[in-house]
C-alpha cells in the first residue's frame, strides 16, 4: 500500500551545510495495515515454523548447547553485513585466547555482539523490561572495546550522522536531527510495549525493526542493534522460549532488497512490501534453524554410535565427545577442565576420535594445539563465509 512518506523533513545545519532530516510518524501506521488474504496466510507459515522450532529444541538432549552456536554465528552474520571478515572459527579461536586469522578488531567486534546478545538476554530472564534502557545497555556491550568504542558506548546520539554519501550533503539517507532522537525513541518504546492495537508479534516486531533503523539513534552499531531487537521482542512476546530465531542470514543473502524495502517504508508508506518480506525471512529462517537441528541430532547420534564402538576407550571418549559438542573448537587443556579428566586421559581419547575421523587438529603445531569436531563446524559454517 502506497501511503505516501511516513514521516516529516526537518531542514537543519550541520558540517557547515543544509540538510533534510527525516523523522518518521509514530507506529502503527497509519493507515492500518492489509494483513488480510496472503499476508495472512504468510504469517500464519512464519508463526507455524516459529512453533516448530520451539518444539525441535525441547528435543535437544541440552538446548544451551544449540544456542551457545547459534549466538555465536549470528554474531559472525550480523557483523559481516557491517564489514568484517571474521568466521565462527575465527570466533572461538578468540574466545580460546588462541589468535585468529582476521583483523583482532574483526573479532573483537564479533566477540562484542556474543556479549550484548548474552547481557541483553540475561536482563531479561531477571525480569527487566525491554526498554530503551535496556538498548542502551546492550549498545554499551557492543562498542565496548574495538571499533567504536569512541563513539558513545550506551548513549543515544547527540550529532548528526547519516547513511550513504561522503558528508551529509550527499548521503542517501539522514536520520532525525540529535534533538529529536530521544522523543522518537520514547514513541518506539511505548509501542514495543502497546497491547490494544490488536497487531500481531511477529508484525510488531518487523514494524519496530524497521523504525529503529530508521531512527538510527546511535552513532555507529545501529544495524546490529536492531537485528538483535527482533530477537529481544519475539523472546519478550513469547513467541520463542530461546532466542533462536535470526534474520541476519537472510538479510545478508538479500541486501540490496532489504535497503529498497527499507527505503520504501519511508518515502511510500509501503509497510506491507516490507511485511511479505520480513515475514517471510521469519518462516524461511526458522524452518532452516529446525532442518540445522535436526541435522545436529543426527550428526551427535551418529557419531555417539561410533564412539561406542571403541570398546574399552569408548567411556572416556565418549566423555570428551560431549565436550566437543558444548564447544567444537577446543585444546587438550579446555576439556581436561570442562571434563574433569586426566590431561594423558584425554589426550588418548582425542586420538581415538581422530582415528574415527570425527576430530581434526587444525593448527599443525606440536604444542598447544587446537582440535575441531568437523562436521559439527561445517554445519555452522553453511552461509557464513565473509561477504
Amino acid at each position: 500500500m502506497n501511503r505516501g512518506s511516513t514521516g516529516q523533513y526537518e531542514v537543519s545545519s550541520t558540517s557547515g551545510e543544509t540538510v533534510r532530516a527525516f523523522v518518521p510518524a509514530p507506529l502503527p501506521p497509519l493507515p492500518a495495515l492489509d494483513l488480510t488474504g496472503g499476508r495472512q496466510r504468510l504469517l500464519e507459515r512464519a508463526l507455524l515454523a516459529c512453533g516448530r522450532l520451539d518444539g525441535v529444541t525441547a528435543l535437544l538432549p541440552d538446548p544451551d548447547l544449540f544456542l551457545y552456536a547459534y549466538m555465536r554465528r549470528e554474531a559472525v552474520l550480523s557483523s559481516q553485513i557491517e564489514g568484517t571478515q571474521s568466521s565462527l572459527s575465527d570466533l572461538l579461536l578468540f574466545e580460546l585466547n588462541e589468535a585468529p586469522g582476521v583483523p583482532f578488531d574483526d573479532v573483537v567486534e564479533v566477540s562484542n555482539y556474543v556479549a550484548a546478545l548474552e547481557h541483553g538476554m540475561a536482563r531479561m530472564r531477571g525480569g527487566f523490561p525491554l526498554s530503551n534502557r535496556l538498548l542502551r545497555e546492550v549498545h554499551e556491550h557492543l562498542l565496548a572495546r574495538g571499533r567504536g568504542a569512541n563513539k558513545l558506548p550506551g548513549t543515544f546520539r547527540t550529532s548528526q550522522n547519516w547513511i550513504g554519501g561522503t558528508r551529509p550533503g550527499n548521503a542517501q539517507y539522514v536520520p532525525p536531527p540529535p534533538q529529536q532522537v530521544e522523543s522518537c525513541m520514547a514513541a518506539l518504546e511505548v509501542f514495543v510495549h502497546a497491547t490494544d492495537d490488536g497487531l500481531p508479534a511477529l508484525v510488531r516486531a518487523g514494524l519496530a525493526h524497521v523504525q529503529f533503523e530508521t531512527i538510527h539513534p546511535f552513532l555507529d552499531g545501529n544495524g546490529r542493534v536492531g537485528r538483535l531487537l527482533i530477537a529481544l521482542m519475539l523472546f519478550d512476546a513469547q513467541v520463542l522460549a530461546q532466542p533462536l530465531l535470526y534474520l541476519s542470514l537472510y538479510l545478508k543473502q538479500h541486501r540490496a532488497e532489504y535497503y529498497r524495502l527499507l527505503d520504501a517504508v519511508r518515502v511510500d508508506g509501503d509497510w506491507e512490501a516490507w511485511l511479505d518480506f520480513f515475514l517471510e525471512g521469519v518462516a524461511t529462517t526458522a524452518q532452516s534453524a529446525v532442518d540445522t537441528a535436526h541435522r545436529l541430532l543426527a550428526l551427535f547420534r551418529d557419531d555417539a554410535a561410533r564412539v561406542q564402538s571403541l570398546g574399552r576407550a569408548a567411556a572416556n571418549a565418549l566423555r570428551v565427545f560431549d565436550a566437543l559438542r558444548a564447544r567444537p573448537l577446543t585444546t587438550l587443556n579446555a576439556l581436561v577442565e570442562r571434563t574433569g579428566t586426566s590431561y594423558p586421559t584425554v589426550a588418548r581419547a582425542i586420538e581415538s576420535l581422530e582415528k574415527l575421523g570425527l576430530v581434526r587438529e587444525i593448527t599443525g603445531r606440536k604444542r598447544e594445539r587446537v582440535f575441531a569436531y568437523g562436521r559439527y563446524l561445517d554445519i555452522l559454517n553453511e552461509g557464513t563465509q565473509p561477504l
